[in-house]
């Protein structure tokens, strides 16, 4: 399947996967910065952003979301790169670390750590945003241009939206609303709760995992119960970040993948 995606840059392949509903627009904040060490590849998912449906009959689940990247890079020539996701997408980079796919995981609020009442409460949260997304394009983006507006508008996916694009936020409401994998992708959510993620991350995969500390979709207590299930990770808490931190600090979180995506990871704990 040919992804869409942004590639620029030079140095280690670095594969970077948005949350759901997202596209890979949402990395724009850090690419440059990582593109400038890293050869970077951020891919809209399938049945996201730009990026065609899944064929008939094949479910939205982590296995057919990982054999079609597998496919895809394939297609590029790249074998084992690093990976960095955010939320679904830090989901989709543990499983690949487990699979031993990549060279490295970097997760930023992965998804996969909640319990049944964190899951009902992040899917109903989605759901909204999605059901707002309804309103005329024209009101969200005169909305848009408000700071005050965005931090109402987008105060539970980002720390600070008012540091953000309001063009960009505003065509991010488009991709969610069009996304034709978001119901099932979110329905299949629910078998990816914290007591059955496994654990079994070949040794020589480096992992990091890091957090927001302003994430209100999936809470920080997910965290430490991430840090409990995966011991051998290195932790690193994102100060005044929140769900989607990139374009909080960009430069903090292009730090973290950068040294995630270092061989060898110094320090884990």
């Amino acid at each position: 399947m040919d992804l869409v995606h942004e590639r620029r840059g030079d140095g280690p392949p670095l594969l970077l996967l948005h949350g759901i509903g997202h596209r890979w627009q949402g990395w724009k904040p850090v690419l440059d910065l990582l593109a400038a060490e890293r050869e970077v590849i951020a891919v809209d998912l399938p049945g996201f952003g730009a990026s065609p449906t899944l064929p008939p009959g094949l479910p939205y689940t982590v296995d057919s979301a990982l054999d079609t990247l597998s496919d895809f890079l394939a297609s590029l020539g790249i074998e084992r790169p690093h990976v960095a996701g955010n939320s679904l997408g830090g989901l989709f980079a543990l499983r690949a670390a487990q699979r031993g796919l990549v060279s490295s995981a970097t997760a930023l609020s992965p998804a996969g750590f909640y319990r049944l009442p964190g899951y009902l409460y992040a899917a109903g949260l989605l759901n909204l945003h999605r059901a707002a997304a309804r309103t005329p394009e024209s009101l969200r983006a005169s909305l848009a241009r408000s700071p005050q507006a965005r931090r109402l508008m987008f105060g539970v996916i980002y720390g600070h939206p008012e540091r953000l694009d309001p063009s960009e936020l505003t065509l991010d409401t488009r991709a969610l609303l069009n996304a034709p994998g978001f119901r099932q992708t979110l329905r299949a959510g629910r078998a990816e709760q914290a007591h059955r993620f496994p654990t079994a991350i070949p040794a020589d995969v480096p992992l990091t995992i890091a957090w927001g500390t302003r994430d209100r979709l999936l809470l920080h207590a997910q965290g430490r119960r991430a840090r409990q299930l995966l011991p051998g990770a290195r932790f690193i808490p994102l100060p005044d970040c929140g769900h989607v931190p990139m374009g909080d600090n960009p430069a903090l979180v292009a730090r973290v993948l950068l040294e995630g995506s270092s061989s060898p990871l110094l320090g884990a704990g």
